[in-house]
């Protein structure tokens, strides 16, 4: 496991501001975050994959994924869904609000070990969130990766994320992005069932391509068995696992998974570590 230094309060939040809120869906917001102190800002470097602990005063905090580039700096994104009190808190929230900030916390993607190799990218619904953090950056440092291609389910058209990123995606022609619904509407004229549907058309290079996959915990058996299909190395399929993460550095055991603490072992696991974890998934 990690080690968690003691030269600091692990459990104080820093301030920070929404300088930015975007709806987009009926139920996920955009929020853009600054720290008031720019020493705290200036040094706040984080790895696709990490998550920080959200706190507003007086009503609780909650683990949040960051969804923007680690290459964009000065700010930081994260998407929240509106189901509890303190993320209706967040969501009533107006540009220039005061929230609290942890972090960055958890185990990121291994974006150096993935230089020169092709990648899978897999979603579904609100697991796109933590992705396109890592996509973003891929994009960002395009001519250290080889190909790119990006597969999406969202429930219904209504509940597709990040639909600005989504067409610039589309648009690039460095990117094979594919995007499917379970349930169409009469205006939706894409792709219609779950996202494991494009797996066994795509090509892929199973020994030099990495698979990355995030979303509702049903979908992972089912996206995993059709990449092994495909002869994929168990080491080179990473998930993105969601647990009851309270304080964020190992030591309340909340978030414990087998032997294990999703908040600093993970949340970024591969299939393998996966596959040794009780009730992982």
């Amino acid at each position: 496991m990690t080690e968690i230094s003691n030269k600091q309060n692990h459990y104080l939040p820093n301030i920070a501001s929404i300088t930015r809120k975007q709806k987009l869906t009926e139920t996920e917001k955009l929020f853009e975050i600054r720290f008031n102190n720019e020493v705290v800002g200036n040094s706040f470097n984080f790895k696709p994959g990490q998550f920080v602990e959200v706190s507003v005063f007086s009503i609780g905090e909650a683990p949040i994924s960051i969804c923007s580039s680690p290459t964009k700096k000065g700010f930081f994104q994260v998407c929240i869904r509106n189901v509890g009190n303190l993320t209706n808190t967040i969501h009533k929230m107006q540009e220039g609000s005061i929230i609290g900030i942890r972090g960055p916390y958890g185990n990121g993607f291994p974006v150096e070990a993935m230089i020169g190799n092709d990648l899978l990218f897999i979603a579904g619904g609100i697991g796109l969130a933590p992705l396109r953090s890592l996509i973003n950056y891929i994009l960002d440092e395009r001519t250290k990766f080889k190909n790119v291609t990006i597969l999406y389910g969202a429930k219904n058209p209504a509940e597709i994320l990040f639909e600005s990123d989504i067409k610039w995606w589309q648009e690039r022609n460095d990117v094979d992005l594919r995007v499917t619904v379970d349930n169409p509407n009469n205006h939706w004229s894409g792709e219609v069932g779950v996202v494991t549907k494009f797996i066994p058309d795509i090509q892929i290079h199973p020994t030099n391509t990495y698979a990355i996959i995030c979303g509702p915990p049903i979908m992972y058996k089912f996206v995993v068995k059709e990449l092994l299909k495909k002869r994929f190395i168990k080491e080179n399929i990473f998930v993105s696992l969601e647990r009851l993460m309270k304080c964020g550095i190992g030591k309340c055991g909340h978030c414990g998974v087998g032997y294990k603490y999703t908040c600093i072992d993970g949340p970024v696991f591969n299939y393998w570590d996966v596959l040794n974890l009780q009730e992982a998934i």
